[in-house]
């Protein structure tokens, strides 16, 4: 196998685990090739929790031929025993010659365990091959893994001249549909859509994914410090909420809201709902991915906060005045240095409208 065949074949596992973007929360994203002198001979991918795991389809898919072969992996193959058993012991006992991984396991259950048993088995393994494409395909998990907390991306969409709505709440529509479509596949991906109160009480959302195919729905997270709610709110029906309010939140509004289905997290003293530690208790229940579809005051709260991984800007042909109201409530900065910084990593037209995904430069000027 030369280099070239190393990389065109882990791009083809990549493209593999692709293919789980949207069922295989909380497991990360996984794809396998195995091929003979550079002929795929076997290919598979992870496709929802408590299935069989990547290597598991490619191996059978390939059957004897993958004796004497070599696996490429997008994540270090497990070597413990979860819902499934291990597949560093399958790829092992398949008879493979050589596997090629992206990127190691952050777990701490695995985390070189699994390339380890490979090379006691006499297996030879190479690794890091397109590393970086794989850690960002995964950055949910890797995040939940490395930091106890879920990747945040916030998602705003707006006028160009960066107002979200009209002075009265108005909104409907920005952005056109494709748009709004690209927004439900954001949703379909993540474990959680994360929202405000105020955006409740003013758009009565439900928060579902409905635009795209989609075999679950995301949890619905709805920040209300004081349970305000309403009983008829539309998030109440379609799937499971959590409502996070401060500790000083009405116990009666609690209950009434507990017998419409929702679950009552209270996270944080005093009247205020602590962001970090509701973070911190989101990656306990799992959560890879929060989508966090808000209004200015919690977007800027998580951005002040530092909690915010990647940013979606959606960008419409249309001017909507200053007294519209804004994305981001952040502090008054006196100073140039002082303002929050943006790494653009994508930029590109939907339909009518315009996408950009930035990254936040905490502390850079």
């Amino acid at each position: 196998m030369t280099v070239a065949d190393d990389f065109a074949l882990m791009a083809q596992a990549l493209r593999l685990a692709e293919k789980g973007r949207y069922t295989t929360s909380p497991n990360p994203r996984v794809g396998c090739v195995i091929a003979r002198a550079g002929k795929v001979v076997g290919e598979g991918w992870h496709e929802r929790a408590g299935e069989p795991h990547a290597e598991v389809h490619a191996l059978r898919a390939a059957g004897d031929e993958a004796r004497g072969a070599t696996a490429y992996v997008t994540l270090e193959p497990c070597s413990h025993h979860g819902r499934t058993p291990p597949c560093a012991d399958a790829l092992a006992a398949a008879g493979v010659s050589r596997v090629v991984v992206a990127m190691q396991d952050p777990n701490p259950l695995v985390a070189g365990r699994g390339l380890q048993r490979l090379r006691e088995a006499g297996i030879r393994v190479d690794g890091g091959v397109l590393e970086a494409q794989a850690k960002l395909l995964n950055a949910g998990f890797v995040s939940r893994m490395t930091r106890q907390r879920p990747f945040v991306r916030v998602k705003v969409a707006s006028s160009l001249d960066g107002r979200t709505a009209l002075s009265n709440g108005k909104s409907f529509w920005i952005t056109g549909p494709d748009a709004r479509r690209d927004v439900h596949d954001w949703r379909a991906q993540a474990c959680a859509v994360l929202t405000g109160i105020g955006t409740v009480l003013q758009d009565d959302p439900q928060l579902t994914v409905r635009e795209v195919p989609t075999t679950r729905q995301p949890l619905r997270i709805v920040v209300d410090s004081q349970l305000r709610l309403p009983a008829a709110a539309k998030i109440l029906d379609g799937g499971p909420l959590l409502l996070v309010c401060a500790d000083n939140a009405p116990v009666e509004r609690e209950h009434l809201l507990g017998e419409r289905g929702a679950e009552v997290l209270r996270c944080g003293a005093g009247e205020r709902v602590d962001l970090p530690q509701l973070l911190q208790e989101l990656g306990k229940r799992q959560l890879n991915e929060v989508l966090v579809e808000a209004g200015a005051t919690l977007n800027g709260a998580f951005l002040v906060a530092g909690l915010v991984d990647e940013m979606v800007f959606y960008l419409a042909p249309v001017l909507m005045g200053h007294t519209a109201r804004g994305q981001f409530a952040l502090p008054d900065f006196a100073k140039m240095q002082d303002c929050i910084r943006l790494k653009i990593t994508d930029m590109r037209a939907v339909g009518n409208d315009w996408r950009i995904t930035a990254i936040p430069q905490q502390g850079e000027s």
